[in-house]
């Protein structure tokens, strides 16, 4: 194991937790809410984004607007199947997500459940570490490196991973300050 795969891993582990955030409602209208609710176009799972134009005219609306009209009443059962808890509102035309007020209780337990799959992606990130130190660690007992290449490797192991966690608590922290203030 060398060090760019140790960076790739720790790397897809922050892109993953970045997306997760995305997915989260905010009371802010977000489009990416919709990425992992696909319909059933021609007997093929599709994802709403590539059937239909999605807006967002509104701080707290979702616009959807299917360009083959049959396929509304698909995509308003999709998302009503999901879980992202918002009632589509369907003209025949378009679709409407109107997303509510937040009060602070429901704030509280969204900045509680952003910090919680934080810790996930922190914990991914130091077994991704313990990974590769356990890894230069056999290369030492073989005889392959030396003691003071371990120890360097541990630090640059441990740098990487300094450098990833912090990203995952910037990310964090500007999410937290966007529920908090919407």
């Amino acid at each position: 194991m060398n060090y760019d795969e140790i960076i790739n891993r720790m790397e897809k582990t922050v892109s993953v937790y970045e997306n997760n955030l995305a997915e989260i409602r905010a009371g802010r209208a977000n489009p990416a809410i919709l990425n992992k609710i696909k319909i059933d176009y021609y007997g093929v799972p599709t994802p709403i984004s590539q059937v239909a134009g999605i807006s967002v005219p509104e701080a707290r609306l979702i616009v959807i607007q299917p360009w083959d009209t049959s396929i509304l009443k698909e995509i308003e059962k999709e998302i009503l199947k999901s879980d992202i808890g918002i009632n589509p509102n369907n003209d025949g035309k378009v679709i409407r997500l109107s997303f509510p007020e937040l009060n602070e209780e429901r704030r509280k337990e969204i900045v509680k459940s952003i910090k919680k799959i934080a810790e996930d992606a922190k914990v991914a990130i130091r077994s991704i570490r313990r990974d590769g130190i356990e890894e230069f660690k056999k290369k030492q007992k073989d005889s392959e490196i030396t003691e003071d290449e371990l120890k360097m490797a541990e630090e640059e192991i441990q740098k990487i991973t300094d450098k990833n966690i912090a990203e995952i608590d910037k990310l964090l922290e500007k999410k937290e300050k966007e529920v908090m203030s919407v």
